[in-house]
């Protein structure tokens, strides 16, 4: 009885799997070659992180001008820290992949001339 439950859980998680690539680019359910739209998603993103990235280094000033507020000490300086190093990296990356969208779009539209 239980090697047929564990049989029928591992089947299940092989055929999620194997389903999985076919839906891995897909962003906010915009299509893979619909270029124009990833990257006005991304850019939005990149923006969206800009404003979070922009309120934790307001907070982190904040916290070097009056730690006394900061009842949490180190805590509070290295968690927005560390909030500010992943805003920066989501934003690096949100770029590239915008970026990489527009190169894409040139190639589509070039190759369709």
């Amino acid at each position: 009885m239980k090697i047929s439950k564990l049989l029928i859980v591992l089947s299940s998680l092989a055929l999620s799997l194997s389903v999985l690539p076919a839906f891995a680019n897909e962003v906010a359910g915009i299509a893979d070659n619909d270029h124009a739209a990833l990257i006005k998603y991304y850019e939005k993103h990149a923006h969206e992180e800009e404003d979070l990235l922009h309120e934790d280094e307001k907070l982190l000033e904040e916290y070097e001008e009056h730690p006394f507020y900061f009842g949490g000490g180190q805590d509070t300086q290295s968690h927005t820290l560390a909030n500010i190093h992943q805003h920066e990296k989501t934003i690096e990356k949100d770029l590239l992949h915008a970026e990489d969208h527009k190169k894409m779009m040139i190639q589509k539209d070039s190759s369709t001339d």
